[in-house]
């Protein structure tokens, strides 16, 4: 392969659209003598790429003894020439933090324990961990700086652009992990420069607030000057005064990130790498926290995410379930949001628990699911391990991981579920530049997926952040795939005048479902009133917004629509009726508006009291808007009857697929030319299912009627001859 690019649709290897297949395979584990052997099995299953780690804490065992070739685990050059060699690609991922069961997660012991000034600290300024540092800390900074003036510039001497096999290097890994996971984010004092005039977090409180008195206003505090701003002290005030400090710290630290990222960024060109550089979202909860990263960095940076089901019985699951496929749906619709072909830099190659089990069922399920959401780039964690270097690593002698290819080299069931994966690639390699076919849009406010900190316990502000998240990911996007419904995400941020997209090679617009809580920006606000007023069909629920993202009064939406304040519908055992579907059981919560648009037609009440918990009305330009006053938590037939409905009502009358078993979820992926149905069961029984698919001239072509074992994948080319 002499080119490697991307384009928000896919990879292009050598001018063509492909899926990147990759194994995480670490030279510094796996004996020297079985590298090639090694890689030519990772071939066999449709392998085109490598990702190794480059542990900082093997290469720099003494401070300022940097080591590189003197022992086989050390022959990163060697490793790379072979690649190259054997025609791979290779993913560099030279840290500082490599995480992968290594001691102080991959940083040099000298460093965690000779330096402890730079360690993180957590909001009562404690040590929450030995190896959770501060990113900007100025001692970590140098000796990072330090290690990178030696790996980088041996790393540019195998650049694609080079005719070598390095097409990415990799910024740390999982970052913001070794914060949340062990104490929160990092309050280091001298990081983030608290109480000095022109430290980090005073110039962040100038910028959002341009004076004291704006802030003060805000915080309902007295500060003589922005600089006597402590978060790790601050006195307790109002609900609403507490939780704009805590969002504002949380946005800060996601700014202090970008900044990271940016400094090693340029160390990295300026050290002669000058291929893509990319990072791994360590789970698709910590997706939105790397909005500030990626707006910052533009197209120069690629962010992708980590998608596992299980690596203990601590998960809620322990193979591909629905609720994962939910999860790595909103993930991999995140990425493309972000303009980024949804890469999954650690996909399931085996676990780091012996049980429960990884196997050879559950991979395939998982690689395909993947593939029917949106996933166009992957790289198995790991695909084959060896014995750990000694003294690096604190879990044992040998890190094998239940990978396919065991550490001594023997083949495992997963093994040849990869090598079924791959084929399928290989056999249809025009899916690399399909995309799913939608039938409405879902609206995301990526704020709702960043809220969980300054919306934890009490909440005034009515319906929050962090329950519209859960809403929209329990709720509205689990109803849709037992509905067989295609939503795909339209960022709220970016949201263009006019239609949300368009379905299939229709002309009309998808009607856009928009999960609110009681927080909304103004310019979210203003976007969905021009939405509708220029034609758009708009579904709100449960509330309709009365704050600004900063919790300040902001009712221009509600304005807009003539509607009046939501408040909470109490009653002892409600249930809904929603046009014709009836019984509708409440799993969440009930909101009644206390005016509606004069034009509206009541279109949801209860049914004991006939209270009116929802509406349907015209406007100007030919926007309709419905609110529906119900969060619901996905549990009955009547909640897919009820969605289809909904949508039916703003113009989703022909949904692409037809699916008589809610238990069998569908996508249909398309390159405008040809069309592929997933058609997935994520459950332990196996299913029986009747399908239809919507043609290009809107009739339906009833399939064969499937029979699905549990944790099978099926896959239908349609095509336009079908009979």
């Amino acid at each position: 392969m002499n080119q490697f690019s991307w384009d928000p649709k896919s990879y292009l290897l050598d001018g063509k659209r492909k899926f990147l297949v990759s194994g995480e395979f670490h030279y510094f584990r796996v004996p020297k003598e079985d590298w090639e052997k090694r890689l030519l099995l990772l071939r066999e299953t449709g392998g085109n790429c490598v990702a190794t780690y480059i542990p900082w804490i093997l290469h720099e065992p003494v401070e300022g003894d940097i080591r590189f070739g003197d022992i086989p685990q050390r022959e990163l050059e060697s490793f790379l020439q072979l690649c190259g060699r054997l025609g791979f690609l290779v993913v560099c991922r030279p840290g500082p933090y490599q995480y992968s069961e290594l001691k102080y997660d991959g940083l040099p012991g000298w460093l965690c324990d000779g330096y402890p000034e730079l360690l993180a600290r957590n909001i009562k300024g404690e040590i929450f961990r030995g190896s959770s540092v501060s990113y900007l800390h100025p001692t970590f900074l140098k000796k990072v700086k330090t290690w990178f003036d030696v790996v980088c510039p041996l790393l540019s001497g195998y650049m694609v652009s080079k005719g070598g096999p390095v097409a990415m290097v990799q910024i740390d890994n999982e970052l913001m992990g070794v914060h949340e996971w062990f104490g929160g984010w990092d309050y280091n004092r001298d990081t983030m420069g608290f109480g000095t005039d022109n430290g980090r977090f005073a110039s962040f409180l100038k910028e959002r607030y341009v004076d004291v008195h704006a802030l003060n206003d805000a915080y309902a505090s007295t500060y003589a000057s922005v600089s006597e701003v402590d978060p790790t002290g601050e006195p307790k005030s109002g609900w609403v005064e507490n939780a704009r400090r805590t969002k504002d710290y949380q946005d800060f630290y996601f700014q202090t990130t970008a900044e990271y990222v940016r400094t090693l960024y340029r160390w990295m060109r300026e050290s002669g790498i000058d291929c893509q550089i990319v990072h791994n979202s360590a789970n698709p909860n910590m997706n939105a926290f790397f909005l500030e990263t990626v707006r910052e960095m533009g197209s120069n940076f690629l962010l992708g995410s980590d998608h596992y089901y299980n690596l203990n019985q601590e998960w809620n699951q322990n193979n591909p379930t629905p609720q994962y496929a939910v999860n790595i749906y909103y993930s991999n619709e995140m990425l493309r949001l972000m303009g980024y072909p949804a890469t999954i830099f650690e996909l399931p190659g085996g676990s780091f628990s012996d049980w429960p089990p990884v196997t050879q069922e559950d991979t395939l399920s998982c690689y395909l699911t993947n593939t029917a959401l949106g996933m166009k780039g992957s790289n198995y964690y790991i695909f084959t391990g060896g014995p750990n270097p000694e003294g690096v690593s604190h879990h044992g002698d040998l890190y094998d991981y239940g990978a396919s290819v065991g550490a001594f080299g023997e083949i495992r069931p997963t093994y040849e579920s990869q090598k079924t994966y791959g084929c399928f690639l290989a056999e249809n390699g025009w899916l690399a530049g399909a995309e799913r076919v939608p039938d409405f849009s879902v609206g995301l406010d990526w704020e709702h997926a960043r809220s969980k900190t300054y919306f934890a316990g009490k909440c005034e502000a009515g319906f929050s952040n962090t329950d519209a998240w859960s809403f929209l990911r329990k709720g509205v996007m689990t109803t849709a795939f037992c509905a067989s419904l295609s939503g795909n995400l339209v960022d709220l941020t970016t949201l263009e005048s006019g239609l949300a997209g368009k379905r299939d090679s229709e002309a009309d617009g998808l009607p856009l479902f928009v999960p609110t809580s009681a927080c909304m920006s103004e310019y979210i606000q203003k976007a969905l009133i021009q939405y509708v007023e220029q034609g758009g069909n708009l579904l709100l629920a449960p509330v309709i917004p009365q704050l600004d993202e900063n919790f300040r009064p902001c009712t221009l939406l509600r304005d807009f629509l003539g509607a009046g304040e939501s408040r909470p519908f109490k009653k002892t055992s409600p249930v809904l009726s929603v046009g014709p579907v009836h019984n509708i059981l409440v799993t969440g919560s009930l909101w009644e508006n206390a005016t509606r648009p004069a034009q509206a037609k009541c279109i949801a009440s209860e049914e004991v009291t006939g209270t009116e918990l929802g509406w349907k009305a015209g406007f100007a330009g030919g926007g309709t808007v419905i609110w529906l006053g119900l969060q619901w938590m996905h549990a009955k037939h009547e909640h897919t009857d009820m969605l289809r409905f909904l949508l039916a009502e703003l113009g989703c009358v022909k949904p692409a697929v037809r699916c008589d078993n809610p238990n069998v979820w569908t996508s249909l992926r398309s390159d405008g030319e040809r069309q592929m149905l997933f058609v997935m069961n994520l459950l332990s029984a196996g299913m029986h299912a009747g399908l239809e698919v919507r043609m290009s001239n809107g009739e339906y072509r009833k399939l064969e009627p499937v029979d699905l074992k549990p944790m099978e994948v099926r896959t239908m080319e349609i095509r336009s001859d079908m009979a």
